[in-house]
Order: C-alpha cells, then sequence, then structure tokens
C-alpha cells in the first residue's frame, strides 16, 4: 500500500455475474463504489466455457436484476455466448464503474480500512466484496498413478469442443451436469466412457434450472428455520438439456463405477479389469477462488470462510457473493446471484 492508494467506500472483486448484480444495487443505492476485474474483457467466467455449454433455465428464468436476458435465436436454453453478450450489455447499460485488467493478489487490514492490491493500483475500501466465483480452481482428485498416464488429461475448465478427440478413447469423469454435457457432445465423435461415484440420475425431462432454484431457495430457508425439506437430490442430479436428452435417447450416457487407480494407458477397476484411453476429461467440479483473501486468514475447515449470510464472521468489513449455498441460496447461478446480491446491497449500506 502507498500514499496514492485511491479511496471508495466500496470495492467489488470481480466483475462476473455476481459482481455485476451486487454492483446493479450498489448503484441503485447511491454507494461511492469501483467493481475491479481480472478479465480483459466483459463475461466474467462465461468467456473461458466450451461453445456448446448450455445454462439448465429458459432465459426469462437466468436474468440479472433489472435486465431480462434476450431469448436467443433458436428459442432453446441460452448458450455460454448468449451469456457473455447479455454480461457486456448489462455492464455498459448501468455503467458499471469497472476497472480491467485488474487482478487483485491481496486483501488486508488496513486500519479502519481494507486495503485491496491489484495489478491496477491499491484500493482503500470501507467494505470488500469478494465475487470472484469458482472457476479459477478447478478440482482434480488425486488417484493412484495420475502422473503415469501417457495420454491426454483435462478438466471442464480447459475443455474447448470435440475436434481433437475425433476417434479417440476418452474418459468422461463425474457424475453431473458438465459431464453430462460434455459426454454427450464427445460421443458423437469419439469412443467414450462415463466413470461416476454413484449411478447418474437424470431430472425429469419438466424440471428445470427455475425449479431447483425454487427448491434451494426452500430447503435454505427451511435450515434457517431449524426445519428439514425436500432434497434437490431426492429427484436427481443432472438437468436433461436437449443434448443430454438426445445421447440418452440414443443409449450414450451408461455410466461404470469409479476406477480405482491410473495406469500409463488407462484406468484400472478394483476387480482387476482395465481399460485403455486416449484422453480423460476430469468433469469433477471447482473450488472457491479465494487465494486473494489468505493475508486475512478467515478459512476455517474445509477451507471455507464462515459467514453470516454474505458477511464474513471473522472480518465484517467482508462481504462474499457468488460462491455457493453457504454465501446464500443458489447464488452460484445467475438468478440466485441477483437475489443474495440485493439482500447483500441493503446490508453493505447499513453498515456504511
Amino acid at each position: 500500500m502507498t500514499d496514492a492508494a485511491r479511496l471508495a467506500d466500496v470495492v467489488v472483486i470481480g466483475a462476473g455475474q455476481a459482481g455485476l448484480a451486487a454492483g446493479y444495487y450498489l448503484r441503485r443505492a447511491g454507494a461511492d463504489f469501483v467493481i475491479l476485474d481480472a478479465q480483459q474483457t466483459p463475461g466474467g467466467a462465461w468467456q473461458h466455457a466450451w461453445p456448446s455449454l448450455r445454462l439448465f433455465s429458459p432465459a426469462q428464468y437466468s436474468s440479472l436484476p433489472g435486465r431480462m436476458m434476450p431469448i436467443p435465436a433458436d428459442g432453446g436454453y441460452p448458450d455460454a455466448a448468449h451469456v457473455v453478450a447479455y454480461l457486456t450489455d448489462y455492464e455498459q447499460r448501468y455503467r458499471l464503474p469497472i476497472v480491467r485488467p485488474a487482478a487483485v493478489q491481496a486483501v488486508r487490514r488496513a486500519g479502519d480500512r481494507l486495503a485491496v492490491e491489484s495489478s491496477a493500483g491499491t484500493w482503500r475500501a470501507r467494505i470488500v466484496v469478494s465475487a470472484t466465483g469458482t472457476w479459477w480452481r478447478p478440482y482434480v482428485p488425486h488417484y493412484p498413478g495420475i502422473g503415469d498416464f501417457r495420454g491426454k488429461q483435462l478438466h471442464t475448465a480447459g475443455y474447448r469442443g470435440p475436434e481433437p478427440f475425433h476417434g479417440r478413447r476418452v474418459l468422461v469423469v463425474g457424475g453431473g451436469n458438465s459431464a453430462a454435457q460434455i459426454l454427450a457432445e464427445l460421443s458423437q465423435v469419439a469412443q467414450t466412457t462415463w466413470a461416476t461415484l454413484r449411478p447418474p440420475r437424470l431430472l425429469p425431462d419438466e424440471i428445470d434450472g427455475r425449479a431447483l432454484f425454487d427448491l434451494a431457495t426452500r430447503r435454505h430457508q427451511a435450515a434457517l428455520a431449524g426445519q428439514n425439506a425436500d432434497s434437490i437430490g431426492d429427484l436427481g442430479d443432472i438437468v436433461a438439456v436437449a443434448p443430454v436428452r438426445e445421447a440418452r435417447d440414443r443409449g450414450a450416457l451408461k455410466a461404470e463405477p469409479m476406477f480405482s487407480r491410473i495406469t500409463p494407458d488407462g484406468v484400472a477397476w478394483a476387480d482387476g479389469s482395465t481399460a485403455a484411453f486416449d484422453a480423460i476429461v476430469w468433469c469433477t467440479g471447482f473450488r472457491p477462488a479465494l487465494a486473494h483473501l489468505a493475508p486475512l486468514r478467515l478459512r476455517g475447515p474445509g477451507g471455507v470462510i464462515g459467514t453470516d449470510g454474505t458477511r464474513a464472521l471473522a472480518e465484517p468489513r467482508l462481504h462474499l457473493l457468488g460462491y455457493g449455498d453457504w454465501t446464500g441460496a443458489a447464488s452460484a447461478t445467475l438468478i440466485g446471484a441477483g437475489r443474495t446480491a440485493r439482500q447483500l446491497a441493503a446490508e453493505v449500506i447499513a453498515q456504511l
């Protein structure tokens, strides 16, 4: 921190969907704030997703506050490029004060403020909202032999499409939505095998992201009231978007149990059986991207920062948005981030 550090009442870190939603409500409240974004261009993590990725909800149920997402030309669920265009228009429409590229390296305590150190300079803030998401921390579980595999390994975050896999033997690992969508695409051009920890279950065709958000909200509210509620897992694990339904109908979604180790040429199961593969695609999720908060020493068991709503328990000048249910019901989704951001902004304004 230097004498040239700039002042702001609120610094929001990240201009993805969560950061933009926070910016919308902070602007509406007349707050003095700035949004620091590490990316060169608008769109958050969506600009790095594979082109065929589809949302789980129609556009009208995938919108940020104040601006409805346009319906795609094909009338279907929006793809990644459609979301990028929407987020780009959103930040321009509301003239949000975004500085980019501004990669935040650290947030530190600095007297009565927090110092936010970035590649574009340092800001001293009364409140910091961390909204960096999870895309930047892909998770790959460790299996014996993982370093010996001679084929190609990549994570969901590095997948860009099926072209490099034509005619190859590909193992897709993971039982979630990304795995199902990528498998559906790869199975059209490659010899695919699907490995999951438990048998995957597709949700009924009529269930999409809107229903899942409503269920997650009810479950969160019930938990706050000390009550039990239906689990999303009771319905299934995977949203049956059109490409997944097509793959299901042609029999491409048959899953194998998880292997026990990786060999130089493929994988081996506990019963001694083996299979050879040219590539492994790890669709095994992400972890919260919180390295910039390390100087505050807030992480508890499992690497999660304890919060009351979005506010960090051990550092009340810090709020977290968009990392999952622990920072607001379904706050890692477009519609969920918007709803949680409204509450966050009200709390921030009250603090100021």
